[in-house]
C-alpha cells in the first residue's frame, strides 16, 4: 500500500493530495479509490503488453460476454469474425444475479438455447453436473474479451476486473441519449477497457470529457445494433399474429423504471398507461394490433412492485400473450421492427433506433421533466417524435396512423441523414472489426 500511495503521490499536485488527505472519508475510501486510479492509469501498459502476445498468434480467440440475449447487439461483429480463419469466437452465457438463482437459471437456459438455435458456438458459464462456474483464464484461454453490458450484473468470474490484462472491448446495448455521463462513461469498466466503440462523435467527445481516462481508448464507429436496419437485402419475417397488413402495427415498448425514486432515472410511464392500452386494444379490434414490448427487466420490477407482485404481473403478460390482436415480444426485436406500422414507447435507447426505420413514433412523457434526462443527442432524437402528455394524445396518433398521416416524416429523414450513419460510409460492425484487425494484423 506504502509504494501503491507514493507512485499515485508523484500523479498528483500537492495541494489535491492534502486537500484528499483532509476530507473526512479519505481514509475509509483510499483503498479503493488508490486501486482505481492505479487500473486506469496502467490499463494503456498492459493493453500493451497483451497486445504484443496476442500479435505472436497465428489465430486469435474471441469470446463476447453475453448476460441477457435481448441486448445482443455483435451479430455481425461476431459473423465477420467467424468468416475470418484468423479469429476464433465463441459465447458465454454469463449469469444474471440481480433477482436470484432461480430467476438465473431460467435466464441462462433461455439465452443458451436460444443462440444454440440459431447456430451459434455458445457455452454456459455454470457446469450443470457439478455446479461449478467456468474459469475462463484457465478453460477458454481468450484473447479478446467483448462485453455486453458495463453494469455490475453478472460475478466477479465475469466482469472486467478479472480480466484488466487482456484486451477488452464494448459498444453500447442501448444508443446512449442519457444524461446519466457517469454511469455511461465514467464507470471503472469504461476506462479500462482497451476499446470503447462509440455511437458517434458526440458520444465520443462525452467521454473526453467526463471519463478518467479522458476517452483514450474511445473509438467512433457507429452503433451494431442498428447495423441490420441498414442492410437492403436483409428479409424480415413477419412475427405479427395477425398477417392481414391493413390491420396496422403498433409496438408498444415501455421502460423498466417504473417506481424509480431518483427523479434522474423515471422514464417508464407504463403504470400510468398500463390499462389504458388495454381499452385500447379491445376499442380497435378490427383495424389494430399492439405487439408488448416489455424492457427485460420490467417483468422483475412489477414482480416486487408492492401494487403488482407476480401474480399479477403474469396475468398482465397473459393477457397479451393471448389477446385476439395483441401479442407478448420479449426477445429479439429486429423483424419486430421492420414489419411494424409504428412505435409507441418510453425507451432509452429506442428513442434513436427507430428512427433509423422512419417510421411514425410517440413518446409517452412520464412527466414534464423528460428532457432534463436525456443528454443532446437524446433530447434531439426525443424532437423526431410524436409527444404524448395524456391518453387523447395516443388516440390522436393512433387515428393519424389509420389515416396515413405522419407529419414528421420529412423532419426525420433527414436527421436520420445527418446524424445516424456510421463513419467510413461501413456498418458500425465493419468499423469495429476494422478497428481489431488493423490493431492486431499490422504489417
Amino acid at each position: 500500500m506504502s509504494s501503491l500511495k507514493f507512485l499515485i503521490k508523484s500523479f498528483i499536485p500537492a495541494k489535491i493530495w492534502n486537500g484528499f488527505a483532509k476530507s473526512k472519508g479519505f481514509i475509509i475510501h483510499f483503498p479503493t479509490k488508490a486501486y482505481e486510479f492505479y487500473l486506469i492509469n496502467s490499463a494503456p501498459l498492459r493493453h500493451q503488453k497483451a497486445l504484443k502476445k496476442v500479435r505472436k498468434k497465428a489465430r486469435i480467440k474471441v469470446v463476447f460476454f453475453l448476460i441477457h440475449d435481448s441486448i445482443w447487439k455483435y451479430e455481425e461483429v461476431y459473423k465477420l469474425m467467424e468468416k475470418d480463419d484468423r479469429f476464433e469466437v465463441i459465447i458465454l452465457v454469463c449469469p444474471y444475479i440481480i433477482y436470484g438463482e432461480q430467476n438465473m437459471i431460467v435466464q441462462m437456459d433461455s439465452s443458451f438455447d436460444n443462440f444454440k438455435k440459431r447456430g451459434y458456438n455458445v457455452i454456459k458459464a455454470l457446469n450443470e453436473f457439478n455446479g461449478e462456474w467456468l474459469d475462463v483464464k484457465d478453460s477458454i484461454k481468450p484473447d479478446i474479451i467483448f462485453f455486453t453490458n458495463p453494469h455490475k450484473l453478472t460475478l466477479n468470474n465475469y466482469y472486467i476486473s478479472n480480466f484488466t490484462n487482456y484486451l477488452t472491448c464494448y459498444a453500447p446495448y442501448n444508443f446512449g441519449n442519457s444524461h446519466l455521463f457517469h454511469e455511461m462513461h465514467n464507470q471503472i469498466f469504461h476506462n479500462c477497457l482497451w476499446k470503447l466503440f462509440a455511437e458517434t462523435d458526440y458520444h465520443k467527445e462525452l467521454s473526453s470529457t467526463y471519463a478518467e481516462n479522458k476517452g483514450v481508448n474511445v473509438v467512433t464507429t457507429g452503433f451494431p445494433g442498428t447495423d441490420i436496419f441498414l442492410d437492403k437485402k436483409y428479409e424480415a419475417k413477419d412475427v405479427w399474429k395477425i398477417k392481414d397488413k391493413n390491420i396496422k402495427r403498433i409496438i408498444w415498448a415501455p421502460h423498466h423504471t417504473i417506481d424509480d425514486n431518483t427523479d434522474f432515472l423515471s422514464y417508464s410511464a407504463f403504470l400510468i398507461y398500463e390499462k389504458f392500452m388495454k381499452n385500447l386494444l379491445n376499442e380497435y379490434k378490427g383495424s389494430l394490433q399492439i405487439a408488448f414490448k416489455p424492457h427485460p427487466l420490467l417483468k422483475n420490477k412489477l414482480f416486487e412492485h408492492k401494487d403488482w407482485g407476480k401474480e399479477k404481473t403474469e396475468s398482465y403478460y397473459d393477457f397479451w400473450m393471448t389477446s385476439e390482436n395483441g401479442q407478448l415480444n420479449e426477445g429479439d426485436y429486429i423483424d419486430l421492427f421492420f414489419t411494424s406500422d409504428a412505435m409507441i414507447h418510453d425507451s432509452g435507447s429506442f428513442l434513436t433506433e427507430y428512427l433509423y426505420l422512419n417510421k411514425p413514433v410517440l413518446h409517452t412523457n412520464r412527466d414534464e421533466r423528460i428532457k432534463e434526462r436525456m443528454n443532446l443527442f437524446g433530447i434531439q432524437s426525443f424532437d423526431m417524435h410524436y409527444h404524448a402528455k395524456n391518453q387523447n394524445d395516443i388516440i390522436n396518433f393512433v387515428d393519424k396512423l389509420l389515416a396515413g398521416l405522419d407529419e414528421k416524416k420529412v423532419e426525420r429523414e433527414l436527421f436520420f441523414e445527418e446524424n445516424l450513419m456510421p463513419p467510413k460510409k461501413l456498418t458500425a460492425s465493419e468499423n469495429i472489426y476494422n478497428e481489431i484487425v488493423s490493431n492486431i494484423f499490422q504489417k
